[in-house]
């Protein structure tokens, strides 16, 4: 279960913290820490912490196996390709696993924010489900195209944030994007070398 925990800094801050993007990048972050078989407790709380949740996060393996089947099913949202495929995932996930959307404040210990979750203390998972979805709709609808993508490169399957106004962005991180180049031009400086004659 998740705890209230009194916010100590100001509201600007607990607002940039918690920002729809800042909320979304968490999501890719999450997802990414819980894609393997058996996701380490430290690290996935490292992640949370990271993003704003406050200390000690005590994660225990029901936990962490319950945020990661939600992330599974995040994951469908960053695998779409066009908009309208994104918002009828986001849809399903919206209808199937969230609450009506209300604001909290945590019983004053946070400025208003919305939520969609069952209740302020929902388990880890819901919280990961509903708080993603929103952030991610969000996204769609200010953008009108998918929030995310999965890493174009086979070696890597992580998700990203897709954001700003250039060209669409098909790796998750330079380093990513820089192997997938080299690898391409070594394959097509090897397809030019002649061949020896057997």
């Amino acid at each position: 279960m998740r705890y209230i925990v009194r916010v100590t800094s100001t509201n600007a801050d607990w607002s940039t913290r918690h920002s729809v993007l800042t909320t979304a990048q968490r999501t890719a972050a999450l997802l990414n820490a819980l894609a393997g078989d058996s996701p380490d407790p430290a690290e996935v709380a490292d992640v949370l912490s990271a993003y704003g949740e406050a200390d000690p996060i005590e994660l225990t393996p029901r936990d962490v196996a319950g945020m990661r089947a939600a992330a599974t099913l995040l994951r469908q949202v960053f695998a779409a390709d066009h908009a309208d495929d994104a918002a009828a995932t986001l849809n399903r996930l919206l209808r199937e696993h969230t609450g009506p959307l209300r604001l909290t404040s945590h019983d004053g210990s946070t400025p208003w924010h919305p939520h969609l979750d069952q209740d302020d203390n929902a388990p880890w998972d819901e919280w990961l489900l509903a708080s993603s979805c929103m952030a991610l709709t969000v996204l769609l609808w200010d953008r009108q195209r998918p929030p995310g993508r999965i890493c174009a490169s086979p070696s890597c399957r992580n998700v990203f944030i897709a954001q700003g106004s250039g060209p669409e962005r098909r790796y998750c991180s330079r380093r990513c994007a820089t192997r997938e180049r080299v690898a391409a031009h070594r394959r097509a400086h090897a397809a030019e070398q002649p061949r020896e004659a057997d």
